[in-house]
């Protein structure tokens, strides 16, 4: 298993994880980041979220969520959607989402971190 990422800044649009800049939001999945198409919550849905099913139980206990500037509500279909595919989630401000997943990957968790920028 690779050493989990750190986010060690985040705003202006986007995230400095592990020292390098990522313009947008930010997918990390299986401790490698990539790039995630969702640039707010208006356009998120359960396919935002495939790549995190097509890997299963096994690497993701649950989807940590950072909402945008402010904590909110992810509509019903993405909270069914996860439920079904029996991974949890946890959401809040992404402000709050950076910081918590530090903690998290540092414990070692099996967390995926789905990361609107701001």
């Amino acid at each position: 298993m690779r050493q989990a990422p750190s986010i060690d800044a985040y705003g202006g649009g986007g995230f400095r994880v592990s020292g390098a800049w990522r313009v947008g939001s930010l997918l990390i999945l299986d401790d490698e980041p990539r790039s995630w198409a969702v640039t707010s919550m208006d356009e998120l849905t359960p396919a935002a979220f495939n790549e995190v099913f097509a890997a299963g139980l096994g690497v993701v206990e649950f989807v940590l969520l950072g909402t945008g500037a402010r904590q909110t509500l992810p509509p019903r279909a993405i909270r069914e959607a996860l439920s079904e595919a029996r991974i949890g989630l946890e959401f809040m401000s992404t402000e709050a989402a950076a910081r918590t997943y530090n903690v998290l990957a540092s414990e070692g968790r099996r967390i995926a971190a789905a990361l609107i920028a701001v």
